[in-house]
């Protein structure tokens, strides 16, 4: 199992670019089960969520080419003949975006047959909004040994009210509603530009869709949808990422590629701690010369402060002067990276939803575990500022949703190495299935 070593004190200098948004890239992915002809994605990251979805896309009998070399970053995927509609448990359960498939294959089969996704270490994250939401579209949901089972002659356009903001909900009965007869009109829904950017790739095939990136969506359904190419958004949360890594070490970072216009939660509460930013179109540079200052935090849905930063700000937090309160509201169980910050020197203590952090205590290296993907993130950020050398066990985490973190780390100043098996290893020609 790999894990990386790293060895703090050093700032981050230069000039890092950000990869295309995985939680962008797989739903994008899943639209392409929505036409029998070649869907192409640019900007595609390589991590292992991103092959996960290959997989799962394989197994129902489309064909997935992911390319390398010259054609990195980029993938075509044709679902000409969808043998198997069907996400089996072995998938799900490692990556539960793969539930996003349940709508398209609704809608372009009218059945499918998907696991449930069980268990997830940062909260309950259930389908309920999905199932419900696919009902009032007209299909009929059965469940019984562990998965989803849904069919329908033809999904029919309605009015669906969600009880609470789901993303993967807002996503997956957009996409059914694009084959769906009549208009349907979607309320109270994410704001993501990650949902966003997937209504942009569905209007490219050929769906009518108004509204997407507001509370309401309005989808008149087609009876076909066509092939398109389509770049996916830069990745908003390692671009956060980086540019706290950067406050955290007193660095002086541009972090290029990115899209400032989806950061400025993250951005405005990074100056109310003391950092200063020169934002440009596509461009951050951070400047970490000023001492830090605590600042408080809530994490809410979008354009809020996003769960996705909240481990990382925690870093950040450990090492301000003052006290600093973090309330998480989007997930109850979100807080497992504190105790391995706190093996680091870190003062936290967590209250229910809130952590109390007493910042400006100095961390010393520590071996720490990763719980999840951004608790991975944040035990990578405290580790560039600890005393010694550091090692962070179960980085396939990391690996889920950050392409060539220990890379690009490395590239712009920090000290860190991978020990163990490399994860993904390169194919020197397309993977295609």
């Amino acid at each position: 199992m790999d894990k990386l070593v790293i060895r703090g004190g050093n700032p981050l200098l230069g000039t890092v670019r950000i990869s295309g948004a995985k939680n962008a890239a797989l739903p994008c992915m899943a639209a392409a089960l929505l036409t029998d002809e070649p869907v192409i994605l640019e900007n595609i990251p390589q991590v292992r969520d991103i092959e996960t979805t290959r997989k799962l896309l394989a197994a129902m009998g489309a064909e997935v080419e992911l390319g390398y070399g010259r054609a990195q970053h980029r993938t075509t995927i044709c679902a000409r003949t969808l043998a198997a509609p069907e996400a089996s448990y072995e998938l799900v359960k490692t990556m539960r975006a793969s539930t996003l498939v349940l709508g398209p294959l609704v809608a372009r089969c009218g059945r499918a047959r998907v696991s449930l996704p069980g268990g997830c270490a940062i909260g309950a994250r259930p389908i309920d909004l999905h199932i419900k939401g696919l009902e009032r579209l007209g299909a009929k949901i059965t469940q019984e040994h562990g998965y989803v089972e849904a069919v329908t002659d033809r999904l029919r356009g309605a009015e669906i009210v969600f009880d609470r903001i789901t993303v993967t909900g807002t996503e997956d009965l957009l996409m059914a509603a694009t084959l769906a007869d009549g208009e349907t009109i979607m309320q109270n829904c994410a704001r993501e530009p990650e949902v966003a950017d997937l209504a942009a790739l569905l209007n490219a095939m050929g769906a009518n869709i108004e509204g997407a990136g507001t509370s309401t969506i309005r989808v008149k359904g087609v009876t076909k949808l066509h092939g398109a190419r389509h770049r996916i958004i830069p990745d908003r949360v390692e671009a956060g990422t980086f540019i706290v890594a950067a406050a955290l070490t007193g660095g002086d970072l541009n972090v290029a590629g990115c899209d400032p216009a989806h950061l400025t939660a993250i951005l405005q509460k990074l100056v109310e701690t003391g950092v200063k930013t020169v934002v440009k179109t596509d461009s951050v540079r951070v400047m970490g010369d000023q001492p830090l200052q605590a600042a408080d935090m809530d994490t809410e849905e979008y354009p809020g402060f996003p769960t996705d930063m909240q481990a990382q700000y925690m870093a950040l937090t450990t090492q301000a002067a003052g006290t600093s309160i973090i309330t998480e509201n989007i997930f109850e169980n979100r807080f497992m990276h504190a105790q391995e910050l706190v093996r680091m020197g870190a003062n936290i203590k967590i209250e229910g939803r809130r952590a109390i952090v007493c910042g400006g205590t100095p961390l010393s290296a520590a071996a720490v575990l990763a719980s999840d993907l951004r608790a991975s993130a944040s035990l990578v950020l405290a580790a560039l500022v600890a005393d010694g050398e550091t090692i962070i066990d179960r980085v396939y985490h990391l690996d889920r949703g950050y392409e060539n973190i220990e890379e690009k780390l490395k590239a712009v100043g920090a000290e860190i190495r991978r020990v163990g098996n490399i994860f993904p290893k390169r194919a020197p020609t397309p993977t295609q299935s």
